[in-house]
């Protein structure tokens, strides 16, 4: 299972949120901002109040930083049978870009 803690106002965290939906992954999503034993969880966890962090319990690999957790959703979390990257990427400002993700 994967989980990321996250902020909505985050903008590297929409851009893992974003990816993971282009990428049809499934995330276990906690708001810390919201969820006061998520954050501790991430304390506990990471060791540090920053996000996005992901979690994959099933291998026992935690991370922080979107490109490095864009690229690990790429390699483990994938659920589409097609090429993921034929769907266009957007950036949190809204435009489309089909190259800076590749």
């Amino acid at each position: 299972m994967l989980t990321l803690y996250y902020k909505p106002a985050c903008p590297f965290c929409e851009r893992v949120l974003q990816m993971a939906d282009n990428l049809n992954v499934d995330l276990n999503l906690k708001d810390i901002s919201e969820d006061q034993a998520a954050l501790a969880e991430l304390l506990e966890k990471g060791g540090k109040q920053q996000v996005p962090f992901l979690v994959d319990t099933e291998k026992d690999v935690s991370m922080y930083e979107s490109s490095d957790i864009i690229d690990y959703m790429r390699e483990h979390g994938a659920k589409t049978s097609g090429d993921a990257a034929s769907k266009p990427r957007v950036h949190v400002g809204g435009s489309v870009c089909v190259s800076c993700e590749g």
